[in-house]
């Protein structure tokens, strides 16, 4: 099913992101944690692309593996990165053949070692390009992302807002948000969306903090903010692992909660491949008859 008809549904749902894993060993692990997701009732997972599309034959794989073999919903992330337009085309063929019928389509980081994103010489700049080749040529649901605090790479919000609204207007049929901890930046971040007219469902990205110097490092990465009393929170126990893991799933339990009772349509998990702490979340909202 196309998400953008499971979000017609008009109940909340939730959703997972995992990452193609090196080794088999971590792959029989990725798909015993989707079999014990799936107990939970997602509405999709979504598999991540590796810089320069190294990982293109594993995301697909996957993606047609949980969805075909697991039953759940799925969706494959798509970059431009090192990719000529025949590349991506054939990738798209691909994903299609496999039986998926959703895709995140984005421009992609740089590669490892590289300062800055440079396209292929016969590939796209942006990714409003690849929304349009996808649109014109073939019967996806189309994600594109969308970002609460402003791309790091943007002048400003607004003008990162502004390209959004471009994805959107290109094809884009559901917009997923990089994570963030403050509600108040989904928030103000929808309504100005909403301001430029743009009505498709805006899905807000969640990462559970389970390890106080990678939750730094990613929002540094991204350009997130860490709250300031998140910080204070976390200081004094940001060497007890267990007790970063307990916070961190108290903290987005509320996050969500909140999320959900003003109005988000769901919850995107960024998981990093380890669902323990979502896993707890939906539970608790769940019981709180948040989610269904």
């Amino acid at each position: 099913m196309k998400i953008s008809e499971l979000l017609k549904q008009k109940k909340p749902i939730f959703s997972c992101e995992f990452f193609p894993p090196k080794t088999e060993e971590g792959m029989s692990q990725l798909y015993e944690t989707a079999r014990e997701i799936k107990a939970l009732e997602p509405g999709f997972i979504s598999v991540t692309y590796g810089a320069g599309g190294g990982t293109r034959d594993k995301t697909i794989e996957i993606v047609r593996k949980i969805k075909q073999e697991i039953g759940i919903e799925s969706m494959a992330h798509l970059t431009c990165v090192g990719h000529s337009l025949g590349e991506l085309k054939s990738a798209l063929v691909q994903i299609q053949n496999a039986g998926i019928e959703n895709v995140i389509a984005l421009r992609g980081d740089p590669p490892k070692g590289s300062a800055e994103f440079a396209p292929h010489p016969d590939g796209f700049k942006h990714a409003i390009e690849l929304v349009e080749l996808i649109r014109k040529n073939f019967n996806f649901c189309v994600a594109v992302a969308g970002y609460p605090e402003g791309h790091v790479e943007a002048p400003n919000k607004e003008m990162d807002w502004a390209n959004l609204e471009m994805k959107v207007r290109a094809g884009g049929d559901v917009i997923i948000t990089q994570l963030f901890f403050d509600n108040k930046a989904y928030f103000s971040f929808e309504k100005k969306i909403r301001e430029k007219g743009v009505t498709v469902p805006i899905l807000p990205g969640i990462m559970p903090i389970t390890n106080y110097n990678q939750i730094v490092k990613f929002t540094q990465m991204c350009g997130a903010k860490i709250p300031d009393s998140v910080q204070k929170d976390l200081e004094p126990i940001k060497n007890d692992l267990e007790a970063v893991q307990e916070y961190g799933i108290n903290f987005a339990t509320r996050q969500c909660e909140e999320l959900l009772m003003n109005g988000a349509p769901g919850i995107h998990f960024y998981t990093l491949n380890r669902s323990g702490s979502a896993k707890k979340i939906v539970e608790n909202l769940k019981r709180k008859k948040r989610l269904y």
